[in-house]
């Protein structure tokens, strides 16, 4: 394993402690913010079924590893200055509390990192395109299927007293929100594992003449690596992203967060079902709107929506110029400030 590919690792895994902290509140925020579950107990079911999702299959790892880029074109600089785009962004995004999409992060980072080493013509426009589409469609069917969720919710029970209702629904999110965890890991968590198999099939392409030396896979090894750095970041929390989520958008009751959660993580894990990496920010961001549409368009928060669109829409540029800087700085420390 050559040096650029331990550093593909090492930063990988980096980005993968990262997205698990920066998206933790995807799987916790509304059961955290409901009362349903103490914060100690939150994070650790979120950790622990994160990491159980990371290891439950590698469809989404094989569409992030070989659907965008062909991995025998590809170096470990331009790995390093994809994962550097989506790192910064996630770090900058965090501290401003916004829940921005680790998967439009990386996403962009490797386009940009593409588009600055050798051009627009390495990247696989069917692989980009399909990856948008799931991008795309993601949030519209999470704020369809939550209120309808929610409308089932009401329906069924309505009539009964709000504080019952409370109180069952408190047990409830707990499973739900394992289900939310496990989704999240069964889709981000097989990003990163995507990133590090591009690495190292670029290696063996590389020592094999440009000619990929075997099938494209994923070692048990990375699979677990990125499973546990999943499962630290989740365990590390990502209180201002919580408090976003399920605080600045509306106000929650322990009915809301469990519709909110069971229709994300329906949507999350038929998505990683087919392979297609999607943002289970968006997803989980989309459903919590959608309850708050049945309940009352103005107890949305719209000015705190609009913020957060607005991250959303910026993520992919901004990581891509990020990738697209750090490879043209990598390339020119390669040369030693020489073309």
């Amino acid at each position: 394993m050559d040096n650029w590919v331990i550093a593909v690792v090492v930063l990988g895994l980096a980005f993968e402690y990262v997205n698990g902290f920066h998206d933790a509140a995807n799987a916790i925020a509304t059961t955290v913010l409901t009362r349903a579950l103490s914060i100690r107990a939150a994070v650790i079911l979120c950790a622990s079924l994160n990491f159980l999702g990371a290891l439950s299959s590698t469809a989404v790892a094989a569409t992030m590893g070989k659907g965008l880029v062909d991995p025998a074109y590809i170096t470990g600089a331009v790995v390093i200055s994809a994962l550097l785009g989506a790192i910064i962004w996630d770090l900058i995004t965090w501290l401003l509390g916004l829940p921005t999409s680790s998967t439009h992060a990386l996403v962009g980072g490797i386009i940009g990192a593409v588009v600055g080493f050798r051009g627009h013509e390495l990247l696989h426009l069917e692989g980009i395109t399909r990856v948008f589409w799931g991008l795309l469609l993601s949030p519209l069917i999470g704020v369809t299927a939550a209120a309808i969720t929610m409308i089932a919710f009401l329906w069924i029970f309505g009539q009964k007293p709000p504080q019952k209702v409370n109180r069952t629904f408190r047990h409830v999110q707990i499973l739900t929100a394992g289900l939310m965890a496990f989704g999240h890991g069964s889709n981000d968590g097989q990003k990163t594992m995507g990133i590090i198999a591009m690495a190292l099939a670029s290696g063996a392409a590389l020592s094999a003449g440009g000619a990929m030396a075997t099938e494209f896979t994923v070692p048990l090894w990375v699979k677990i690596s990125c499973a546990t750095a999943m499962g630290l970041g989740s365990g590390a929390g990502g209180w201002r992203i919580i408090k976003t989520l399920g605080r600045n958008i509306m106000e929650l009751q322990p009915i809301h967060g469990c519709a909110a959660e069971l229709s994300a993580s329906v949507v999350i894990l038929g998505a990683s079902a087919m392979g297609a990496p999607i943002s289970t920010t968006h997803t989980v961001s989309s459903t919590i709107m959608g309850v708050g549409l049945t309940r009352n368009i103005a107890m949305v928060k719209w000015k705190v929506v609009a913020n957060v669109v607005w991250a959303w829409i910026l993520t992919l540029p901004a990581s891509a110029f990020i990738a697209w800087t750090a490879i043209h700085l990598l390339k020119a420390l390669e040369t030693g400030g020489h073309p």
